[in-house]
C-alpha cells in the first residue's frame, strides 16, 4: 500500500509449503523454512500471470488461476510474495484447510471470481 509493490510490473510469485508452516504476525517475507519438496514443483513457486489492478469503487486485484501440472505433493499453505525485492515480501497467505494432496496430476489455485485481493 506504500507502492512498493508494483501488483502488474513486479514478478508475483505463489510458493507452496506443508502442514509444520505456521503463519504469524512476523512473516512478512518469503521463506523456505517448510516450502513443499516434489515432483512438478520448484522451490520458490510459480510466477503469476496475467495480473490486472482494476480500480472503481471496488479495487481488486487479480490474475490467472495458477497450476502445477505432473505432480506430486501434499500442501497445507501458501504464500503470494513479490520475487522482483530483494526481500521477497509477502502479499498475502492462504490456508487450504488441511492437507491437499496430489498425485500425478495437476494442483490448481483457482482464485474467487472478485479478485485475489478486493478493496471496497
Amino acid at each position: 500500500m506504500n507502492k512498493e509493490i508494483d501488483l502488474e510490473a513486479d514478478t508475483i510469485k505463489v510458493a507452496l509449503y506443508n502442514s509444520s508452516h505456521a503463519f504469524t504476525a512476523t512473516d512478512n517475507v518469503y521463506t523456505t523454512t517448510n516450502e513443499i519438496t516434489g515432483t512438478g514443483y520448484t522451490a520458490g513457486g510459480a510466477a503469476l500471470a496475467g495480473k490486472a489492478v482494476t480500480q472503481a469503487a471496488t479495487t481488486k486485484w487479480d490474475a490467472n488461476d495458477i497450476s502445477w501440472t505432473t505432480a506430486t505433493f501434499t500442501v497445507a499453505h501458501g504464500v503470494i510474495y513479490d520475487d522482483t525485492h530483494a526481500t521477497n515480501d509477502l502479499i498475502a497467505s492462504i490456508d487450504f484447510g488441511g492437507n491437499q494432496t496430489v498425485t500425478t496430476g495437476t494442483f490448481t489455485i483457482q482464485w474467487h471470481a472478485d479478485g485475489i485481493i478486493t478493496l471496497a
